[in-house]
């Protein structure tokens, strides 16, 4: 749920949100303003996501749990969805509808957030400016060049597929932490922040304690995944 909904590239997105704000930069009481409203919208976002999120695992436990089948794989998954039980849940018009609507939505926004955030990146780091089309072209070639020589290489083998699927998802959450960390120090230096605009004591320990708590998750997934599979 927390990588799902707290993506690394967002904390970059986030920050150039609340930049190309219009508000007068050399006013302390303009730039609280601005940031207050980032706070109320990062939270509001995050929150419906965390709901969501939340959802789909409730809703994958009942419909799942207790079946008395195995469901350790993707492909599992697709045939269990295929029992009567199941599809009558959620084959309907309703539920189908949503669920495509949903599918939807998530293809939107995973599209417009890394769009964004790779632009906010290339131009804040690197000071390198690409057409959206362009840069659209490059990422995408440099994404599925890997994955179609990936199914050409494995493509006969589910169980290897579906290995590199959770190994892409663990290589994923390793982003957090090292986004996290660095967002905390650099949040709380005033040369960067300005004196009056750095976190409160509370903010800093709450923020240390949960990147702390995250980076030791993202350790053990790390060891058991490996000794899972290995």
């Amino acid at each position: 749920i927390i990588g799902a909904t707290i993506m690394p590239h967002n904390l970059y997105l986030h920050s150039s949100i609340v930049q190309s704000r219009n508000y007068e930069r050399q006013s302390d009481e303009e730039k609280r303003e601005a940031i207050r409203y980032a706070t109320i919208d990062s939270n509001v976002q995050l929150s419906l996501a965390f709901i969501v999120n939340c959802l789909l695992l409730i809703l994958g436990a009942a419909l799942f749990f207790g079946s008395g089948e195995a469901l350790g794989g993707f492909y599992d998954l697709y045939d269990a969805l295929t029992h009567s039980e199941v599809s009558t849940v959620i084959g309907g018009a309703v539920m189908s509808t949503l669920f495509a609507v949903a599918l939807l939505a998530s293809g939107q926004n995973a599209t417009i957030t890394g769009t964004l955030s790779g632009q906010i990146i290339m131009e804040g780091f690197v000071h390198l400016k690409m057409a959206q089309w362009l840069r659209r072209l490059v990422t995408r070639i440099i994404a599925v060049i890997p994955v179609f020589f990936c199914l050409w290489l494995y493509g006969s083998s589910t169980e290897k597929i579906e290995n590199l699927l959770i190994f892409t998802q663990v290589f994923l959450s390793l982003a957090l932490p090292l986004s996290v960390i660095p967002l905390v120090i650099a949040t709380n230096n005033p040369k960067i922040m300005g004196k009056d605009f750095t976190n409160p004591r509370w903010v800093n320990l709450i923020a240390w304690a949960l990147a702390i708590i995250l980076t030791i998750l993202n350790i053990y997934l790390i060891y058991a995944t490996f000794g899972e599979l290995g």
